[in-house]
């Protein structure tokens, strides 16, 4: 398959020198950033441990006083909702750059392996498709996401259609990029460890003068797999400005080039293999490739009118591609005939027969977002007021191939006895070749109301109006070539905040979401016919109530939240060969849970951080299949959760341990095929002397054999030693 070409592709080959050059030129010539003094104008208002250095050690155990997530700048503890921020720098001390191997353990989230895309699910709901953001502008399109330019993950948990649109309910994920500012510090490193992991970092924050900061992120790597013939390349290239005319006016400008190039990992299910496969046994074919590329141009601007009135102007334009050409899957035939589930098998015996596809896509988003937020009193009550306008045009164009007619054949007990049709068979034409497009506009406002010290309501509503349109390329009857669909919808949101002392407080909140034409509004790779568009939103509604707390003169920060989401108007159609725009309601699904997280200091040398999530995630009414009333969710483990220790005696060295807990979870609605859950260890040893920083961590110190989904393999141990410079 030839890959398409782009103006990405042209620079491609590139970039990696470009980045060691870059590394070089930082480390021997950019000089300490300035310290500039706050005239009266934070620079990075949201959070309280901005300006520590990525190297501190306690500053993936700090909490984060705000998040960018709730887009009003109010504190996390006026929030009546749970919002978890994750330090991206306590992943990366492990070698982590997957987003969904970084959520792993975090209450309330499951994480699955996907090789398209990240697989996560949030209080039992899928957000993939529709509820990851980068900078607060929605990451359309499937595509693997890299966290190479990423400075933390913020989680809203439950409905966020008030803040976001359309969504699937179960929470939004915002990753927040590193971008050039008045406080941050400089560094560069390198890092090597099991599987021939190797890389180099850079990030430059250079402040020239009270007014411009500068600041360069880069990151080029490349690694191996314990899974025999799988490798990973990353390129990542990150220039930002900030201006600020210590007037008010704040203005960042960046541009995000982000390729990770893999030999694909996507072999068969761990129940279609025979017993005895080992898990380092790798599936892939010769030719085997995919690249996810991202280009991403943004600008954000500030303007403060005075004290209490600021205007916040976010502009964005994103491309992301995915191209790939694979074998898949399978199933293997045992000497008797059959698979391991006891089907009969008619390859040759002693083999797993792969299928096959190729893709290219594109998926282009274009976002543009105005807010306006102001303090005043209506008589003794205090307003925080934002009110807001969202719009954003996406669009997508799937092309692939994917059915039986090549396949791929490896021996599970000898990976290098394999052999596929490519090449054999004639390369072929694409089997679907589609267009979407959506266009969408959301006005919303939320108040944030002190109705006395102790008590903030916190209201609010949005309207949608969207349109989606879907052409099929391919489709030879004009009836089904062409779909569109227009519709608003109202979402409301309300909640309470009562915080009887300064170190608790107590919430309870109601927040709606929707997802337009029963769930399908999603610009998905694929549509089997452009005519499924049915007619209502999809809608979840959620309650929650909870207590976030500080504790040892606010060195620790806990979060207690029970919640019951309901997903509703899920839709299908009664009898799609004779009446095929007849659609009717299927039925209901709820998930309930609790979750508890901590995060700080409980003694002076000791720090902790971690949490627990229990959620029943189930099918309610369904009238499709009313046997599945009852079961759990596909992908949705009941329990989730992490515990972290660190032991910093000194300014010189530290030590930390922990563990991930992953529940047991069906792999499929009708909860025939199960994973069982695990629990991983890890651990790691800091040492600083001036400012050189050296970490050496084992990830899976235990060893422990496990699947973290169902046809991928948990790592074994495995080991990775980093060396930052710090300037």
């Amino acid at each position: 398959m030839t890959k398409s070409t782009s103006i990405t592709d042209n620079h491609k080959n590139n970039i990696k020198p470009l980045v060691l050059a870059l590394m070089g030129i930082s480390a021997s010539h950019m000089s300490v950033a300035q310290q500039v003094e706050n005239s009266g104008k934070a620079v990075l208002p949201t959070v309280v441990v901005e300006a520590m250095s990525e190297q501190d050690p306690g500053k993936s155990y700090t909490n984060y006083k705000q998040a960018k997530v709730n887009r009003n700048g109010q504190d996390v503890k006026d929030t009546p909702q749970t919002i978890d921020t994750i330090d991206v720098q306590k992943y990366k001390l492990y070698g982590v750059n997957d987003l969904s191997v970084m959520l792993a353990g975090t209450p309330g989230v499951t994480t699955q392996y996907d090789m398209r895309g990240d697989g996560i699910m949030i209080r039992g709901f899928s957000a993939d498709s529709n509820d990851i953001y980068r900078d607060g502008v929605r990451e359309s399109g499937q595509v693997r996401r890299s966290t190479a330019n990423v400075e933390r993950i913020e989680i809203l948990k439950g409905p966020a259609s008030l803040l976001y649109g359309r969504s699937a309910g179960g929470g939004v994920v915002n990753m927040v990029s590193k971008y050039a500012n008045f406080e941050s510090g400089s560094n560069v490193g390198i890092y090597a460890g099991s599987w021939d992991n190797r890389g180099a970092t850079v990030d430059v924050n250079h402040v020239s003068s009270e007014n411009l900061a500068l600041r360069i992120t880069a990151e080029t790597g490349e690694s191996e797999s314990f899974r025999a013939g799988i490798d990973n390349e990353i390129s990542m290239i990150s220039p930002s400005l900030t201006y600020n005319n210590r007037n008010g006016l704040e203005w960042t400008v960046q541009y995000t080039y982000d390729k990770l190039s893999r030999t694909p990992d996507r072999g068969p299910t761990y129940d279609s293999l025979p017993a005895g496969t080992s898990i380092k046994t790798g599936f892939a074919q010769k030719g085997d490739f995919v690249d996810d590329i991202l280009n991403v141009y943004r600008s954000d601007l500030t303007y403060e009118f005075n004290t209490n009135w600021k205007l916040h102007w976010s502009l964005s334009y994103r491309e992301a591609e995915q191209n790939f050409d694979h074998f898949f899957g399978g199933s293997y035939c045992g000497d008797n005939g059959k698979t391991p589930t006891g089907a009969n098998c008619t390859w040759k015996k002693g083999y797993v027969r792969q299928n096959y596809a190729w893709q290219e896509t594109m998926n282009k988003t274009t976002a543009n977002s105005v807010d306006i937020k102001g303090e005043f009193n209506t008589g003794s009550i205090q307003h925080n007021l934002i009110v807001g306008l969202d719009s954003s045009l996406e669009n997508r164009d799937p092309t692939l191939f994917s059915n039986g007619t090549i396949y791929g054949y490896v021996n599970p007990f000898n990976e290098s006895d394999k052999y596929s049709d490519r090449g054999v068979k004639p390369f072929p034409a694409p089997s679907q070749q589609n267009k979407h497009e959506a266009t969408s506009h959301g006005l919303f406002i939320q108040d944030v109301i002190t109705l006395v010290p102790e008590v903030k309501l916190v209201a609010g509503a949005r309207y949608d109006w969207y349109e989606f349109e879907s052409t099929a390329e391919l489709e030879t009857n004009p009836v089904n070539r062409n779909r569109r669909y227009s519709d608003g919808t109202i979402s409301p949101s309300i909640g309470v905040v009562w915080q009887p002392v300064n170190t608790h407080s107590f919430y309870a909140s109601y927040n709606k979401s929707f997802a337009p034409y029963g769930g399908r509004g999603m610009l998905s790779v694929t549509t089997t016919s452009t005519a499924i568009f049915d007619d209502e939103p999809q809608y979840q509604e959620q309650y929650e109530i909870g207590i976030k707390s500080d504790w040892l003169e606010n060195r620790l920060n806990t979060q207690f939240a029970v919640f019951n989401i309901e997903k509703n108007n899920i839709r299908y159609r009664p009898d799609p060969d004779n009446d095929p725009y007849h659609w009717a309601t299927q039925g209901q699904q709820r998930s309930r849970g609790a979750e508890f997280s901590w995060i700080g200091r409980v003694v002076n040398s000791v720090y902790i951080r971690g949490g627990y999530g229990w959620q029943e995630a189930i099918v309610v009414k369904d009238v499709v299949t009313p046997t599945q009333e009852g079961n759990y969710l596909a992908n949705t483990g009941k329990e989730s959760g992490n515990l972290f220790l660190r032991y910093v005696p000194s300014d010189s060295w530290y030590v930390e341990a922990g563990v991930t807990h992953m529940g047991t979870q069906w792999t499929n609605i009708a909860n025939t095929s199960r994973l069982d859950g695990y629990q991983r260890f890890d651990a790691a040893v800091g040492y600083s002397v001036n400012n050189f920083n050296i970490t050496l961590a084992v990830s899976n110190f235990t060893d422990e054999e496990y699947w973290r989904a169902s046809s991928m393999p948990g790592s074994p141990r495995n080991v990775l030693l980093r060396a930052n410079y710090q300037f």
